[in-house]
């Protein structure tokens, strides 16, 4: 459960008050997340979602608002907050605080993406990174190359016998595509990125999405690595499905089209994506040992960046539909 931060009753009483609602009824926790602590607060005009930010402070607090205010002003779907105190002046067990209007949605299991969903979810994506060619503020990402390979130096410094080779392949990845990207792709297009659209970032009513969830650590970045990353995210059951990839990128070349070096660069970007989240699932949640078996395995990255290495760049880029029409 996504509370590592306590809010009491008394904290929400004067969090309401701070962001002129009614008075709290009751606080709800919300299991869901495994940064930030999460919960409702239960008013006479509804609940409202509160977010503590357990690793950002106020320079990042101050982006994400910036940025959701913009991309909504641009029509992307995203949360409205509650106007309240600056960034980080109202604080909870010493955590920023942010207030959110709720919405009312449901995200889906794997079993539920189907082809015209996950098309949905492209064109969405590409309705984001176009919105946000026009937002000034360039902040760069808590998992850069170099954070990534901070991270996998944790991991190897907690000595389990099991990870050693995990490690050894997840360190020659990040060479191979440190090279590429500094390289022959380090021209490919940059801009606002979400980095984490998984499937509970994403609410639904239907088959309509509502809201795109969770901007805590958007920053400027490859516009391809967050195409790549959202493609892992909601093309995978036990496999890749590539026929489900295929449409995901036919929707966000609906809304933003693919340049010739993106196509050439998906190969590396979802190898970058792999690398990224199989790294943050060994030091966020295998190494603390407080997750279910099977919920967000590392080894499941290890499974996509089998199927994506089985591909050459060529054949993946044709795969996902280059040279047809979007």
């Amino acid at each position: 459960m996504a509370t590592f931060t306590h809010l009491s009753l008394g904290d929400a009483q004067r969090l309401a008050e701070a962001h002129h609602l009614p008075p709290c009824q009751g606080v709800v926790p919300v299991a869901a997340g495994t940064v930030n602590s999460n919960y409702f607060l239960e008013t006479s005009r509804g609940r409202f979602f509160v977010r503590l930010y357990e690793q950002q402070e106020v320079e990042g607090v101050a982006y994400e608002w910036s940025l959701l205010s913009h991309l909504g002003a641009e029509g992307v779907l995203v949360p409205a907050r509650i106007e309240g105190p600056a960034p980080g002046a109202f604080r909870v067990g010493g955590r920023p605080v942010a207030v959110f209007a709720e919405v009312r949605g449901e995200d889906l299991c794997q079993a539920r993406v189907s082809a015209e969903r996950v098309r949905r979810v492209g064109g969405a994506l590409g309705a984001a990174h176009r919105a946000g060619l026009s937002f000034a503020t360039q902040r760069e990402g808590r998992f850069r190359l170099e954070d990534v390979a901070a991270l996998l130096d944790r991991a190897e410094a907690a000595g389990r016998p099991e990870l050693a080779a995990p490690i050894a392949r997840l360190r020659a990845v990040h060479a191979q595509v440190k090279q590429a990207l500094a390289g022959p792709f380090s021209g490919l297009a940059r801009g606002v990125i979400h980095g984490d659209l998984f499937r509970d970032n994403v609410l639904w009513q239907d088959e309509r999405i509502v809201a795109l969830l969770d901007w805590e650590s958007a920053s400027h970045g490859v516009l391809a690595y967050d195409v790549a990353v959202t493609l892992l995210a909601w093309c995978c059951g036990d496999q890749l499905d590539f026929a489900l990839g295929r449409a995901l990128v036919e929707g966000y070349r609906g809304e933003r089209e693919l340049s010739e070096l993106e196509w050439q660069g998906l190969w590396w970007t979802m190898r970058l994506g792999c690398l990224r989240f199989a790294t943050t699932r060994i030091t966020d949640i295998y190494l603390k040992g407080t997750y279910p078996a099977g919920y967000k395995d590392f080894r499941r990255f290890l499974q996509r960046l089998d199927a994506v290495e089985a591909l050459t760049p060529e054949r993946l880029a044709e795969t996902l539909g280059r040279g047809s029409a979007a």
